[in-house]
């Protein structure tokens, strides 16, 4: 099966191998594939944010949470990618290593008051999308990631934009993909300020 699309800038090509582990069979457009995960998207949604977790900051959260958002879609939601990719500069093998040091510098953040708790759940989702761990979906994992943590702090979830496509190319996107990459240059503000606009 072929799917008509092009991957947008700042996006993940999918490689051969995970295309075919596509699970609806009728999906043949991009437009197709972003109706089918953004309605598995909005069920792991509620699961995600319907109570206090206190397992976000561990790989098993991570994973769970992945493959509810894309499990009806790929059959690789959920497992970390096992190549390189495009984004972010960390090999397959680190992936887990580099979670637990994200996760513990997280915790250390929450328990000595060391930033905000709209800086700590922008610095996870900037770590998050650093790391890239799955194949592909992560800046929207990341995104809920950062609004579950946001909730378990008693905070409510960031607007990312109020709520426009980030998924296509357009102005929106091309000013979450700067803030990023200002998050990159260590500067965090930016992203914080998209993460509430």
């Amino acid at each position: 099966m072929t799917l008509e699309f092009e991957t947008p800038e700042g996006s993940t090509p999918l490689e051969p191998d995970e295309l075919a582990q596509l699970i609806p069979a009728h999906i043949t457009t991009m437009r197709q594939l972003n109706e089918a995960e953004q309605l598995n998207i909005a069920a792991a949604s509620l699961w995600a944010l319907g109570r206090r977790r206190s397992d976000i900051l561990s790989e098993k959260f991570t994973k769970a949470l992945h493959k509810r958002m894309f499990n009806d879609v790929w059959r690789w939601a959920g497992k970390y990618r096992t190549h390189g990719v495009n984004i972010g500069n960390v090999d397959a093998y680190e992936i887990g290593i580099r979670l637990h040091q994200l996760f513990d510098d997280v915790q250390h953040w929450i328990d000595n008051d060391v930033y905000t708790p709209d800086e700590i759940a922008a610095r996870l989702h900037h770590g998050l999308t650093v790391i890239h761990p799955f194949p592909n979906g992560n800046g929207r994992h990341a995104r809920l990631m950062a609004d579950v943590l946001l909730r378990n702090m008693g905070q409510p979830g960031f607007t990312w934009g109020s709520g426009a496509d980030l998924i296509h190319e357009n102005e929106i996107r091309n000013q979450y993909l700067t803030a990023l990459r200002k998050a990159d240059e260590y500067d965090i503000l930016p992203l914080i300020e998209f993460a509430w606009s």
